[in-house]
């Protein structure tokens, strides 16, 4: 039984395409800058293998004592899990190499698709005053990509404005819907959102076009260029809104920022 005393938990979104190369990481950590400079309070959960999310936000491998695994795998508390980054107001939640045998060990576990939903409900995510956590989740349809759905309000996609971005899609939306009718009947698809998106090219121009016929409303207005410094900020460990804060890419992430924030208040209203 929920406890009612209990403050009202952040909003949870998960960042997923199982196809590799879309730029959701990019997204997941730049997203969460932005959000952050708008005066939110946000956690990064890195459920990636690759640890990515972590790299890009300067976290150390030597430093990842403890990670997503920990917390999935050996009931690790949240408080010793969650590292504070160079950003203030931004934390994360590390992943190794550790997570990739997760699939496999999580199948005998009865619990196995709820426990990162368990996981971020702890009392213990109060002490924090999140106000959002965007899960990074791994290039592929999986238990850890379930894990973060279940966990979820809702589903970010990052579409690569390029030949047969639409073509995976149908299956992402699949497994969405069998999630909602199984584990998550309020689970929702925050947004579908374009990126290495290049103005001056056709094929660019054609992929906004079918996935605004197709997707109507739930394609953001924001595109996110492609980007060389977008592009060169995850080899700094910085977010592109710190690496190069007037950049185009900066400028992107920060209308996105502002159209999930203004969703978020219409559906508040």
């Amino acid at each position: 039984m929920s406890d009612p005393t209990r403050p009202k938990g952040p909003k949870i979104i998960a960042v997923a395409n199982q196809k590799g190369g879309v730029g959701k990481t990019t997204t997941a950590i730049n997203l969460a800058a932005a959000l952050v400079e708008e005066g939110e309070r946000v956690l990064v959960v890195d459920l990636d293998p690759q640890g990515n999310a972590s790299t890009g936000l300067g976290i150390d491998v030597e430093d990842r004592a403890l990670t997503t695994y920990d917390l999935l795998l050996d009931d690790a508390e949240l408080s010793d899990v969650i590292l504070s980054t160079e950003k203030q107001g931004m934390w994360i939640i590390p992943a190794t190499v550790d997570l990739s045998s997760a699939d496999i060990e999580l199948i005998s576990n009865e619990k196995r698709s709820f426990l990162l939903h368990d996981a971020l409900r702890q009392p213990a995510i109060d002490a924090y005053e999140l106000d959002y956590i965007l899960i990074d989740c791994p290039p592929s349809l999986n238990l850890l990509t379930v894990n973060a759905m279940i966990a979820a309000h809702s589903v970010l996609i990052p579409l690569q404005s390029e030949f047969f971005a639409l073509e995976g899609l149908s299956q992402l939306m699949l497994t969405v819907r069998e999630v909602r009718q199984t584990a998550n009947p309020k689970l929702r698809i925050e947004g579908v959102v374009l990126t290495m998106f290049d103005a001056r090219n056709n094929l660019s121009q054609q992929v906004e076009q079918d996935a605004r016929d197709n997707l109507g409303n739930l394609v953001f207005d924001t595109k996110i260029p492609r980007n060389v410094r977008v592009s060169e900020a995850p080899s700094f460990a910085q977010p592109v809104l710190d690496y190069d804060p007037t950049s185009k890419g900066a400028e992107a992430y920060r209308e996105l920022a502002r159209e999930v924030l203004a969703k978020q208040m219409k559906i508040a209203a």
